[in-house]
């Protein structure tokens, strides 16, 4: 078959439309980037918020969240990891799994300890002092009510209950290992003496309540 005249050159064909956006991530990226975010979240995130911060579809965050928690919890061929990835409150985070809160627990107290409060230094010094000691006795001493001090400084681990008055039921405190170590020293005997400081000369351990 012939044609009347050469044939145009044919120019190459152009897309439909042109990508708005690079090419969307692969799963396994988007895994890690999702890891990557709530390894730093305090608080649980919805599927919308990760989206968000990963640059992806929910449908996709979603998929990505299935295939973690069946990766921590070891359904996927691996081992069972010893945090979870946990639904809360409508949200996503990372947690200890509760078998392991104990020693996370011991870990958190002695590896990363924060700031005590001046009240809370205060009740400490009292119960340091006087132990073992109840609660009214140092509401006695400090004039304020010590409730939520003595509450802080017990799940701080610097104290614990010593023993319950068999007649008053008033729970009396006394402190722990962990703030020997704390303050290094071996003995509570090793605490400076505060006489110097008492009009009376008398000595810290032996003040009257």
């Amino acid at each position: 078959m012939t044609t009347d005249g050469p044939s145009a050159p044919v120019a190459p064909a152009e897309p439909e439309t042109a990508p708005e956006h690079s090419a969307p991530a692969a799963p396994v990226d988007l895994e890690r980037r999702l890891e990557a975010v709530l390894m730093v979240a305090d608080e649980p995130q919805s599927l919308v918020t990760l989206a968000t911060a990963i640059g992806a579809p929910v449908p996709a965050v979603r998929q990505s969240i299935e295939r973690l928690v069946a990766d921590y919890d070891g359904r996927t061929g691996g081992p069972r990891r010893g945090f979870e990835l946990r639904e809360v409150g409508g949200g996503w985070r990372i947690y200890v799994r509760p078998e392991h809160d104990e020693v996370v627990g011991e870990f958190v107290l002695t590896q990363t300890p924060t700031r005590l409060s001046q009240a809370a230094l205060e009740t400490l010094a009292v119960i340091a002092y006087r132990q073992p000691i109840s609660r009214p006795q140092i509401t006695a001493i400090r004039a304020v009510n010590v409730d939520s001090v003595v509450k802080t400084l017990v799940g701080r681990g610097l104290i614990a209950e010593a023993f319950t008055d068999a007649e008053t039921g008033a729970i009396h405190y006394e402190t722990t290992g962990l703030l020997l170590s704390q303050l290094g020293i071996n003995s509570i005997d090793e605490l400076p003496r505060i006489s110097p400081l008492l009009e009376d000369g008398r000595d810290g351990f032996d003040i009257d309540a």
